[in-house]
């Protein structure tokens, strides 16, 4: 009994309380059947009234142990880049044998739902979040609140741990492939046909093809290349206009080489990237932090 009540002032400590519509409800209620059994005498009314005023006491120290008994922390959720919708992961744990209820993950106006964790499980949530700008982020303020059983009392229970990432620049700008088109004599010639894909403007009118354009869908043909150099080479004030026209189309294009496994240099001002030394996380917060 001892160790159960330490345990549940420990537990109460971590939660703090707010009213809700439903509290001034049973306030009503309660002074309403007192002044029934009061001025009545029935022993019907006394039952009602104990029956009520029970429910209400119980109410607060069952939703304190349904919500004092999670654990929640952060968790690396994959990479955040400025003006491009991300999420926050938030692992939570029930420490406890009992299924916790109707728990809901908060941060500022956004919020998900938990619905229930059974006793001793874990679930990963997903807080939406839209970074405005590059740089180093400080996710804070985020809370647990629950309003189980009765929704008499609103429990929040906040979470002490902060999140630090890194939002990268916004991918943007031109493609790859037309950076490859403006440098064909650099980096390879066009080797064997690969296809079709539609026009966007970037591509040469040489390389129309001129069947599709008769048929109502403008596309271009696209050629695979025979690479001359080893590496791609990025020139920092050669890219864009300003930096951080710059630092989004480097994003971009660090991404496409990623993905196609291509090896490639960036000539910053102060310092020389290269992919075969340094990881593509690595390279990415140099720029966002530029």
């Amino acid at each position: 009994m001892m160790t159960f009540l330490h345990t549940f002032v420990q537990i109460n400590r971590r939660i703090k309380r707010h009213a809700t519509r439903y509290s001034i409800v049973l306030i009503v209620l309660l002074f309403g059947l007192f002044l029934e059994a009061y001025m009545h005498d029935f022993n019907l009314v006394y039952i009602t009234l104990f029956f009520v005023f029970s429910l209400g006491f119980s109410a607060g120290p069952i939703g304190i142990l349904n919500l004092g008994h999670l654990e929640a922390h952060y968790i690396r959720s994959g990479r955040l880049f400025a003006n491009q919708k991300g999420k926050i992961s938030i692992e939570v744990h029930n420490n406890s044998k009992t299924t916790s209820w109707a728990v809901t993950l908060h941060h500022q106006d956004d919020s998900v739902n938990l619905d229930q964790i059974k006793g001793g499980a874990s679930k990963i949530l997903h807080l939406p979040f839209f970074p405005l700008q590059r740089g180093t982020l400080i996710h804070e303020g985020t809370y647990l609140q629950s309003k189980y059983p009765l929704s008499t009392a609103r429990l929040v229970m906040k979470i002490d741990q902060s999140y630090q990432a890194t939002i990268y620049p916004e991918p943007k700008g031109d493609s790859l492939r037309s950076f490859l088109q403006e440098h064909e004599a650099y980096y390879g010639e066009e080797k064997e046909f690969d296809g079709l894909q539609l026009y966007d403007g970037s591509q040469r009118l040489s390389s129309i093809h001129w069947a599709s354009v008769a048929k109502g869908d403008m596309s271009v043909k696209v050629f695979s290349k025979e690479t001359q150099t080893p590496k791609l080479i990025f020139n920092f004030y050669k890219v864009a206009d300003n930096d951080e026209a710059r630092l989004s189309q480097l994003c971009l294009w660090v991404l496409e080489c990623e993905r196609q496994n291509l090896p490639y240099m960036i000539q910053m001002p102060n310092k020389l990237l290269i992919s075969k030394k340094e990881s593509t996380d690595e390279i990415l917060e140099y720029l966002a932090r530029y």
